[in-house]
């Protein structure tokens, strides 16, 4: 059964060319050892009518935006073989060290989930 990490964080709009050029590199990293997708989207149209907006449950400081994120894996199973595989990567704790996080990440808010209608 396909599985997916799910992200959901505020990033200052200031940031997002930067956010962007780290998630590219990172999303080819995830890629290569085998992610079927990296996903990240920016807030467009987040003022909703019903039900809890992101912008309620993140609750982005003014001149942020919010981003909700995922990767697809095969399995659990494939999503902890890669994740081990990239977090071990030179490149991604070099992209870790380089400086500052273009977010806070305690603000961040992650999971893991199985898939209950995959069409």
């Amino acid at each position: 059964m396909r599985y997916v990490d799910g992200f959901v964080l505020p990033v200052p709009k200031k940031n997002l060319q930067l956010y962007s050029s780290i998630s590219k590199k990172a999303g080819k990293i995830w890629r290569e050892y085998g992610a079927l997708e990296y996903i990240e989207a920016v807030g467009d149209d987040l003022d909703v009518k019903f039900g809890v907006s992101f912008t309620r449950t993140i609750k982005p400081k003014p001149g942020e935006t919010v981003m909700f994120s995922f990767i697809l894996y095969k399995s659990r199973a494939h999503r902890d073989r890669v994740n081990a595989k990239v977090m071990s990567d030179p490149r991604m704790k070099k992209m870790m060290e380089k400086g500052p996080m273009p977010f806070d990440v305690k603000r961040m808010v992650y999971g893991g989930f199985k898939m209950l209608v995959d069409l």
